[in-house]
This record gives C-alpha cells, structure tokens and sequence, in this order.
C-alpha cells in the first residue's frame, strides 16, 4: 500500500482505509486540474518569498502544468492506496521531478489545499451554467417572440381564468432565468476570496503572499481568516447549489406545464417523437419521458443541496473530516444541472404549439373581468361592474366584447417587453464572456514563468 501523506511508517488497516477514503480517488478527477493550478500558483509563490530556490519553484511549476493538461484529458489517475487527489498529485511530482516534489507542501495544509482546488472548480462550474441559463433564456425569448400574439387560457388553481398567450407564457421563465443571472454575480462574489494560505485553519508562521497568489489565480481578494476560510466549507458549496435550485424551482413550473398541456385532454403542445419513449405493451404510447425526468432532477436537485447542508451544518468551527462527503452531492448536483440546462435548451425551440386547441380552449368566461373593465371604462364602479358580470354569468347572458381591451402595459399581453428583456441578456452574457476570458487570462498567467508578477 502507498504512503499516505500522513503516514508515519505505521501499519494501515485496509478496512479502515477504505472506510476514510470513500470515493475520494473517482470525485478528486473533478477538482485534479484544480487541484494542479492552486498548486502551481502555491509554487510560484514560495519562490517568490525565497522558500523555494527559482530553479524548484520552476520545476514544479512545469511538471504540475503537465499533470494538469493530462487531468483535463482525463489521464491523471488516483489508485485507491494514495487516498485522494491531494496524495496522488504530490507523489506524481516526486515521482517525475524528485526532490523539489517533496516541496510543494511546505506552507499549506490540505485543508487549505482541497479548499482552494473547490475554489477554483466552482468559480469554472458557476461560469458554465451561467453560460447554460443564458442559451436556455434567449430560447425562452426567442419561443415568446415567436408566438407572441396566439392566444391561450390563463390559469389559476388549474382553472381558466384569464387571456393569455404562449408568449406571455414564455417570456416568465425567460423573466426567471434573467432574475437568476442577476443572482449569480452574488453567488460569484461569494467565491471571489483566496483561501490558500489558511492552512489547517490557522495559518502557517512562514512569510507567505496569500495576496499574491490570489491576484495570481484572478481573485479580487483573500479570504482572510483562516478559521473561517476552514468554516466555509459547505457554505459556498450550497450557494452555488441554491442558486441551481432557484434555476430548477422555474423550470420545474415549465415543466409541469409542458407536462399538462401536452396531454390528450389539454392538446396545446406536442412533443418531438425525440423527446418521447414507447411503452412496452401499449404500441400507440408516446410518454413525456425526457419532461418527467428533467422534472424529477429538479426535486432531485433539492435533495443534493439538502444533503449537503446537512453535512456542513451542526459542527463546531473549524476542519471535520465529515467534509470529505461534501463533494459527491456537490459534484452529483452541478452535474445534473449543467444536463438539464443543456436538454431544456434543446427542447423549447422544438416544442409544438396547437393554436387551434388553445383557441378552442378560450371560451368567454376568460374574458369575464376583461368585460368588467369594459363596463368600468363607461363610468360605472368597479363593485358593480363585478356584479353584474356574475348575474349575466348566472343567467347564460354574458356575451363580452373580446377585443374590448388589451393589456398594453409593460408584461401584459400586448407588450411582453422582449426588447428590455434582450437587454438585459446580453448584459449577462457580456459579464460571463468577460468573466470567462480574465480566468482564462490568470490561468494562462500562472503557466507562464515569463509573465511578470500580477
């Protein structure tokens, strides 16, 4: 059995190493490449201080740029005796560069060290799904634009109640999904402080830069308490994972609908023969499938960000080992959520709209508080007007003028306000690209051993 970078020369129980290690050595490929950053960033900044000599400094920093590539090639592997990424990172570098790879750790604490590679993961994982909610609002948009004037039955407590179209109903999630690219600049700054340098919650009595290395790798600043940079851990996990659920609490709407009135009773959609799977008794079935499982991730979605709160919460301050069982349900969870935001993006442009069931569907007593309006426009009150459509309901007499009124406001029906909403997209897309090409460029920079300090 490998040497774990704890061991003392002690005999290990196997038993009891497969228990502490979990599924370290698979969800540690996620964060490796991360992992190899952070670790090159760390590298140059002890030969910055002079706790590295330059010629180790370099060393490192090349061979930790090779084992990163090979990382996001998916080459770099963790045997189950080396524990976990951490371990396996630093006996590669003795491994291909000897001595200065027995260096790397010299200031640091893997505490401080998985906290970092989470770090940097999560800052590229946010990146990705802001980019995903984006292609999933402009075909919201675009679906809104398109049917913007074919009318449908408005709904409360799945009863008609008022006009409306399938633009007014797209444009909603579009307007969620803009609310929540608004959040995420939040949840990025939440991510946007350097915890290397805490160590194991307490610092290390070395010179160090944290500064440095945190302009290095593009943070705005350093998360400077150590205790706190060790009590975050869950915490800025479950941000990202809220703001996802905050996603999947408005496409789980979508998805409800889409599921309703794609039935035979309702007719208003149709799905793509893609999007649908057979039964396997009933030849005339086509199943919603791909609606009902993208339905369920959302609740299942909850259920990770649940599991993960509950494990960061009812713990003392500082590091737990009960943190390693944060990654999967973090890593399980943003998985999902970069899948359902791809499948949704494929499905709204796709979705078939049956006008002529929706027009079907659209009988006067939609137009029951729009007749109500009408008689108020004439001068009578707005108590009375509402009487006197009941009776004339009552009685079998109501027969309202459809194309009396029009809701030409800001959101109604006459005036979904796409070109605002257009706006505002590309303002978010405008500050992930620019968001993407800074961590690219920092990235890039920490590689370079020519670049000159940031």
């Amino acid at each position: 059995m490998a040497e774990t970078l704890w061991g003392k020369g002690a005999a290990l129980d196997a038993v009891i190493h497969r228990f502490t290690v979990g599924d370290d050595p698979i969800v540690d490929l996620s964060l490796a490449p991360h992992d190899a950053l952070g670790s090159a960033a760390h590298a140059r900044m002890l030969g910055k201080v002079g706790l590295l000599k330059p010629e180790e400094s370099q060393a490192l920093v090349g061979a930790l740029k090779t084992l990163h590539d090979e990382a996001r090639a998916g080459r770099f592997t963790i045997l189950p005796e080396q524990e976990d990424g951490h371990t396996a990172l630093e006996a590669a570098l003795v491994e291909r560069i000897g001595e200065p790879g027995k260096r790397i750790h010299l200031a640091r604490s893997r505490n401080d060290q998985v906290l970092l590679a989470t770090r940097l993961f999560l800052r590229e994982e946010v990146l990705a799904l802001g980019a995903g909610a984006v292609k999933l609002a402009e075909a919201f948009l675009d679906f809104a634009q398109a049917h913007a004037q074919v009318p449908m039955p408005g709904y409360t407590h799945l009863r008609r109640a008022m006009p409306s179209t399938f633009g007014m109903w797209g444009m909603a999630f579009a307007e969620g999904l803009l609310e929540e690219l608004e959040a995420l600049r939040g949840v990025w700054a939440r991510l946007d402080r350097c915890p290397l340098g805490a160590a194991a919650g307490f610092g290390v009595p070395l010179p160090i830069d944290r500064e440095y290395v945190a302009r290095l790798l593009g943070f705005s600043r350093v998360q400077r308490s150590p205790i706190d940079a060790q009590n975050g851990r869950g915490r800025h996990e479950l941000a990202v994972l809220s703001w996802a659920c905050g996603v999947a609490n408005t496409m789980e709407k979508w998805l409800w609908d889409v599921q309703l009135y794609s039935t035979d009773e309702f007719g208003f959609l149709g799905l793509p023969d893609a999007f649908t799977t057979g039964s396997s008794i009933m030849p005339q079935k086509k199943n919603p499938d791909v609606v009902e499982l993208a339905r369920g991730r959302c609740r299942e979605l909850r259920g990770l960000a649940h599991q993960v709160e509950a494990i960061a919460g009812g713990l003392p301050s500082s590091y737990h080992r009960d943190f390693q069982l944060l990654k999967r349900p973090t890593l399980a969870a943003l998985t999902s959520s970069r899948s359902l935001l791809d499948v949704l993006t494929r499905l709204v442009p796709v979705l078939q709209v049956k006008a002529d069931a929706a027009a079907r569907a659209c009988d006067d007593t939609l137009y029951a508080a729009h007749h109500a309006y009408t008689l108020v426009a004439g001068g009578q009150p707005f108590r009375d007007a509402y009487r006197q459509v009941g009776r004339e309901l009552a009685e079998g007499t109501f027969r309202p003028d459809r194309a009396a009124l029009t809701a030409t406001h800001l959101g109604g029906a006459g005036n979904l306000g796409l070109p605002q909403a257009r706006e505002e997209l590309a303002a978010a897309r405008a500050w992930l690209d620019d968001t993407h090409h800074a961590l690219a460029t920092a990235s890039a920079r920490v590689w370079d051993l020519t670049h000159p300090s940031p």
